[in-house]
């Protein structure tokens, strides 16, 4: 079994993380390691961010480290909320909250329908030992849903409905996500790596 480690205490995320790694991996996150203080997102992309996050911690704690880094680009708000999609309504606002203000900025850019399109974007940095390993990408398209609609996931799943399907992400069963997702694309290139890495790598 690989073990590894994913620098977020969002406990939502380890989660769907760990069921898209399936059995063979054991993931922990950060919430067994108060000492380690949360790394500033300083960057200017998902991948600064994610490389950021996941150096910093693997230079306090040994073996394989994971950062996710995602969020929410909406065609017609100029990309927005994108790497600040996590605290589009305030530093600590609730994914309620985001959603409210994100439906609101759509509103005011009078967008119709087909100006709705948005894509769910994910990129997840492996290091070790304060050395960035690799970086692997996932997206998947979609459009935003007038209203918030189901009660799985988390943040702006209630209002992202991906190409193809009906549902928002919210909606759709856990299985049906993990399989088309944005993190889930990234996880299979991550695993794909994982199965190929090398102690010396």
């Amino acid at each position: 079994m690989k073990r590894l480690l994913l620098a977020t205490r969002n406990t939502h995320k380890a989660r769907e993380i760990q069921e898209i790694l399936g059995a063979e991996f054991e993931l922990r996150d950060l919430m067994a390691y108060p000492e380690i203080s949360e790394t500033v997102e300083s960057g200017k992309s998902f991948e600064e961010n994610a490389k950021l996050k996941a150096i910093a911690v693997s230079k306090e704690l040994p073996g394989l480290i994971i950062a996710d880094d995602s969020g929410l680009e909406v065609e017609v708000l100029s990309g927005a909320p994108g790497i600040y999609s996590a605290r589009y309504a305030g530093k600590n606002a609730t994914d309620e909250q985001n959603v409210k203000k994100l439906l609101s900025e759509l509103a005011g850019a009078d967008a119709k329908t087909r100006q709705r399109t948005a894509r769910f974007r994910c990129v997840i940095a492996l290091a070790r030992a304060g050395k960035l390993l690799d970086t692997f990408n996932g997206a998947v398209e979609g459009t935003i849903a007038d209203s918030p609609r189901g009660s799985r996931g988390f943040g702006y799943d209630p209002i992202f409905v991906p190409n193809g399907f009906e549902q928002t992400f919210a909606e759709l069963p856990a299985e049906v996500k993990n399989r088309i997702s944005h993190r889930a694309k990234a996880i299979r290139a991550l695993a794909a790596r994982l199965a190929a890495l090398k102690p010396s790598d």
